[in-house]
């Protein structure tokens, strides 16, 4: 193997702010390690190179290159914290007389407690997080040269690297880390299985390969015809996460992802265009969708991912993240320091923030036991389950600060929507009782019980949460129903009309059918929630339409209206300036009102817009032109039920309509889970059949047209 020299850096270096400083370091450390051979023959000062090389893939800041070309200069050199801060400042000493320490330490065999050297880590951490992200690419260069050392010590590192710094690259979310030091872990730990797994892929890669330039050929086919401007990259799964499902009692051929596509996008809304379109094209494997952009991993990492049933009948799974997701996905925080309007700093306080929690082990820690410390540890960093019993013995497994009620949703909705009280280790608990490990959990239940909205403030499961809301949402509807229906019988009041009359069988049938709903109750939700006035409901039966043949004379009459340009005709205006409005997003088909604005044209609202005043001397009429093809975005708002997530579903039914989804957000409002959705549309013809379609979905409580 060639040594790496800093001329091969050097290029990329001479970028960075401070350069000078950063050659000056290396040249520091050259002297203080002429001469010094590594285990594996090489010259010393390849190692530092080597640690640098990994620092600036991760973009990392100059004072952590710095320290990693001078980080070895205490313990493999005679140098000093001393003269390392009056070269190179403070902040760098820190960093290195911190890791030297680190790197003294080592665990003599595999029964050794390894809570020494966990406790020594996090305590040169809480000097300066940046010592982390040295360490992991130092032990990363030593992993990789790991074979010039004797079998037992390879063992040793291996065994040293999964149990303490795995995890911790896992926790910062530096992926392109994490999944080097697992292979690598892997290859010393277990050789027959690693090379047994490699053999088996090695056996197929040709084919895989084939598989996977098909599969992204298709979807770079369908991208590129929905206009959308991305990359997309292919990768067969690493040895390590096989290896990792098959230790799960996975076999191979229930392995599903080992073929990978991964696309790459500007804008988070066109994630889930992506996603909407390969589902439309390839059937998606239920159960498999993903959404990590909505709901973000605890170290930062956002995608959508997905399992399809794709090209030659194979599996795929398929990311899909913006770029700077991406960033963030292999590199982890660091990465933050390469977009400078962010600033160093406050990435920096993100970092310390991640790892307060470490910190607080040291400080509670320091007096105890080395086991006692350790068990604190496991329990506090590397778990994030705890697993209780019913009083039969089952095991339920739940995120650690889980709650009795926690427990009652995952034995069964049933149980949690009935839930009084709570016995724990034959003791009464109030319901907020954060819930420790081999707890013996007793529920009591009422059959007239009903949840509390509190209960939302006290539980941590996103399964009770959402079922929680479900169970309110169900009840709301049951208000808007009743609300519709008095609404509506008010109006008729006020116009002196019979309901009997007006809504005789054929009229509730033309409603229903015109509308796309089942029934008069859902007409009643439909008024109750806002989305048709009462007035709209009796107009479809009560009030006269123009014949065809009138219609069809009125354009005869009016020729030039349809050679407008504007999606809006503006009546003795042709060319006027026209804004759709935001707050309630009219599209073609809506009833609609023009708003005269000072200096910005007419601003289009729908007429029954809370907004509009329609006593204002600023109206104007308007109408729809017709003659437009133009597509239009509006908002639509999706209430779901029992925790189940179903926005992949419901993306690809959009797709399906031969629309897109620009936008969409999670939303929890008054106890309801919402996903507000910014859709592209061509007319509200397609919009309600849209929200029919949505409605009928399973889990789907409503859809509004705006937020209730």
């Amino acid at each position: 193997m060639t040594n790496i020299t800093f001329s091969e850096l050097e290029k990329d270096l001479k970028k960075r702010e401070n350069f000078a400083e950063i050659k000056k370091a290396y040249l520091f450390a050259e002297a203080q390690h002429k001469g010094m051979k590594r285990q594996s023959g090489d010259d010393f000062i390849t190692h530092p190179l080597e640690v640098c090389k990994i620092l600036m893939g991760l973009n990392v800041d100059d004072t952590t290159l710095i320290a990693a070309l001078i980080h070895e200069t205490i313990n493999h050199g005679a140098s000093s914290k001393e003269e390392i801060e009056s070269l190179f400042g403070s902040d760098v000493a820190n960093i290195v007389e911190s890791i030297s320490k680190i790197n003294k330490l080592e665990l003599p065999n595999q029964n050794e407690s390894s809570s020494i050297y966990l406790r020594n880590i996090l305590v040169g951490l809480t000097e300066d997080v940046r010592t982390l992200y040295l360490k992991l690419a130092d032990r990363l260069h030593n992993m990789r040269t790991n074979w010039a050392i004797e079998p037992e010590k390879q063992k040793q590192k291996a065994e040293e690297t999964m149990s303490v710094l795995v995890p911790i690259a896992h926790r910062l979310g530096i992926n392109s880390l994490k999944s080097e030091l697992e292979n690598l872990s892997l290859y010393y730990l277990k050789p027959d299985v690693y090379n047994d797994i490699l053999e088996k892929l090695n056996d197929t890669v040709e084919e895989l390969n084939e598989y996977l330039e098909e599969m992204k050929q298709a979807i770079i086919t369908i991208l590129t015809d929905a206009g959308l401007k991305f990359q997309i990259k292919g990768r067969v799964k690493s040895v390590y996460s096989i290896y990792n499902k098959l230790n799960n009692g996975k076999k191979w051929d229930q392995i599903y992802d080992i073929l990978a596509l991964r696309v790459f996008v500007e804008e988070e809304a066109e994630c889930y265009q992506v996603i909407g379109l390969i589902h439309a094209h390839f059937r998606p494997m239920p159960k498999r969708f993903k959404d990590y952009i909505a709901n973000p991993k605890e170290n930062m990492y956002q995608s959508l991912h997905t399992t399809v049933f794709g090209v030659s009948g194979q599996i795929f799974e398929v990311q899909v993240r913006t770029y700077e997701m991406d960033e963030i996905a292999e590199k982890g925080l660091a990465s933050h320091w390469s977009y400078k309007e962010k600033g160093a700093k406050k990435v920096q306080n993100l970092m310390e923030q991640k790892l307060e929690m470490f910190r607080n082990i040291i400080e509670s820690g320091a007096n105890k036991e080395d086991n006692d410390f350790e068990e604190t540890v496991n329990t506090d960093i590397f778990a994030d389950t705890i697993y209780v019993y019913t009083p039969k013995g089952d095991v339920v497994e739940l995120p650690k600060g889980s709650t009795p009620i926690d427990f009652a949703y995952r034995i069964h909705s049933k149980v949690g929507d009935t839930t009084v009280g709570a016995i724990v280790n034959d003791q009464m608990v109030p319901l907020s009782t954060e819930l420790k490990n081999d707890d013996i959990v007793n529920i009591k239940t009422q059959s007239n019980a009903t949840p509390n909205q509190d209960w939302l403030n006290i539980v941590k499961t996103n399964q009770a949460k959402n079922k929680i809301k479900a169970y309110f949402s169900k009840k709301d509807r049951e208000n808007y129903v009743a609300n519709g229906k008095n609404i509506l019988e008010k109006e008729l009041r006020k116009r002196k009309l019979s309901f009997n009359t007006i809504f005789n069988n054929e009229a509730i049938k033309k409603i229903t059918t015109d509308l796309k709903l089942e029934d008069m109750d859902e007409v009643y939700l439909a008024i109750g929630s806002l989305r048709y006035t009462a007035g709209y409901i009796i107009n479809l039966v009560n009030s006269e339409k123009q014949a065809v043949d009138d219609v069809l004379l009125e354009r005869k009459l009016k020729p030039l209206k349809l050679n407008y340009k504007s999606d809006v005709l503006v009546d003795g205006s042709p060319n006027i300036l026209v804004n759709m409005a935001k707050c309630c997003m009219p599209v073609k088909g809506d009833e609609i009102i023009g708003y005269i604005t000072k200096g910005q044209g007419i601003t289009i609202h729908k007429k029954n817009c809370p907004n509009v005043d329609l006593e204002s001397d600023r109206l104007i009429n308007v109408s729809w032109n017709m003659a437009s093809t133009n597509n239009f975005y509006t908002n639509i708002y999706v209430h779901v039920s029992e925790g189940k997530n179903i926005m992949a579903e419901i993306i690809t039914e959009i797709g399906k309509k031969d629309s897109l989804v620009r936008s969409c957000n999670l939303k929890e409002i008054d106890g309801q889970t919402i996903y507000e959705m910014n859709i592209r549309i061509k007319d509200r013809e397609m919009l309600d059949s849209l929200i029919n379609t949505i409605e009928r979905m399973p889990h789907v409580i409503s859809v509004s047209g705006h937020m209730e």
